[in-house]
């Protein structure tokens, strides 16, 4: 199993004044090219938390830790000391940073003086890579710690989505290999949660470790008549089995609806 943590750093996250669509968006993007989120964890920009956290992610040995936020240039931007603490990694001006943060403004047509604080989205961990923000000013920031990667994303999302497609994605993919996945959505009507639970563990239990999700979501009552959608998804490294497979469940799942005199009202 290919094991992503996600950790994302910000007061506004936990203070109610920002939605955490970041880790939404990259969970999607992993699962979808066979990785597994472990966990999604939230913290303050706070210069304790930030080492205490990551140390515990990386005691858990995962694949890879995608750090979300803290790398601009104002006070409360504390994720890579926060890191330097943690690895007892010393922050250093990068010459290669500096470049980049000097090439985001003039690509922008900017003439800037470069400040302390512009300066600062240069300085970071001893030893690590900087990557270019191909639609913002701080680099991403890479570094390898025994077999896990630790990859530190800018917080603004479109900045975060932009290195993640190019430069992040595409390296996991290559690592994790070829992967499949398959998803089908029933919309029935006149089902509930309760009426079909029982049956589907047990079409759960009968499959494959790992390589079958199969959920319910409640939609609420319309006129006291309960709506739920089921998704299934198969995945795996073999397009034939994974196939196979869903074909297989989704024969189970139409006979669990007609038995319990489900209406599909739609499929997609």
């Amino acid at each position: 199993m290919y094991i992503v943590e996600i950790l994302c750093i910000g007061n506004e996250l936990l203070s109610g004044i920002t939605l955490n669509t970041n880790a939404h968006w990259l969970s999607r993007k992993i699962t979808n090219i066979g990785g597994f989120v472990r966990r999604v964890i939230v913290i303050r920009d706070d210069l304790n938390e930030i080492p205490l956290t990551l140390l515990e992610s990386l005691n858990r040995k995962p694949n890879w830790i995608i750090v979300c936020g803290g790398l601009g240039p104002t006070y409360d931007d504390k994720t890579l000391l926060g890191i330097g603490k943690a690895l007892k990694k010393r922050l250093t001006l990068n010459n290669n940073a500096l470049d980049m943060v000097k090439k985001s403004y003039r690509d922008r047509h900017q003439r800037v003086k470069m400040n302390k604080a512009r300066l600062k989205m240069a300085i970071i961990p001893k030893g690590s890579t900087p990557i270019q923000n191909p639609v913002g000013n701080a680099p991403a920031v890479l570094l390898c710690v025994h077999k896990t990667q630790i990859i530190c994303l800018p917080g603004v999302p479109n900045e975060m989505k932009a290195i993640a497609t190019r430069s992040i994605l595409p390296r996991i993919k290559l690592e994790i290999g070829n992967f499949t996945i398959r998803e089908i959505n029933y919309y029935v009507q006149g089902l509930s949660e309760a009426m079909i639970s029982s049956r589907l563990t047990k079409i759960v239990a009968s499959a494959p470790n790992d390589r079958l999700y199969l959920k319910t979501h409640p939609r609420g009552y319309v006129n006291n008549i309960p709506t739920i959608r089921i998704q299934l998804v198969s995945k795996g490294y073999n397009e034939e089995v994974v196939k196979d497979l869903i074909n297989k469940i989704s024969k189970q799942l139409l006979a669990v609806i007609r038995k319990n005199k489900g209406k599909i009202l739609k499929i997609s």
